[in-house]
């Protein structure tokens, strides 16, 4: 009986970064904040077209996954692209687009 492969770290990681980019309204957020040093969240719910409620639960997604960081200065929330981590989202999706493909002839349509 053979075992089977484990998954990489590197694919968790890729997958686990993934899952937090994968919504449109956290790419938005993602964005919002690659083009400032950083933003309160009172002023992402006037840009980013949700409720406040859901704004928030998809900060938090960004924030536990380690994209982004914030900081709690009542009655203000402040959020910033979190550097390390982005470097790393970098890294890792570079790898994987940068990999060469192989592409099967006969499963073109």
């Amino acid at each position: 009986m053979s075992k089977k492969k484990s998954f990489t770290d590197e694919q968790k990681q890729i997958a686990r970064l993934a899952k937090a980019l994968g919504h449109p309204v956290r790419v938005a957020i993602v964005q919002m904040l690659l083009t400032q040093e950083c933003c309160y969240l009172g002023d992402m719910s006037e840009v980013i077209p949700v409720a406040k409620s859901t704004l928030s639960q998809h900060l938090s997604e960004l924030k536990d996954a380690g994209i982004i960081q914030g900081t709690i200065t009542p009655p203000m929330i402040k959020y910033c692209i979190n550097k390390e981590k982005w470097a790393l989202v970098k890294s890792l999706f570079g790898n994987l687009f940068e990999t060469n493909a192989v592409f099967c002839e006969s499963c073109e349509v």
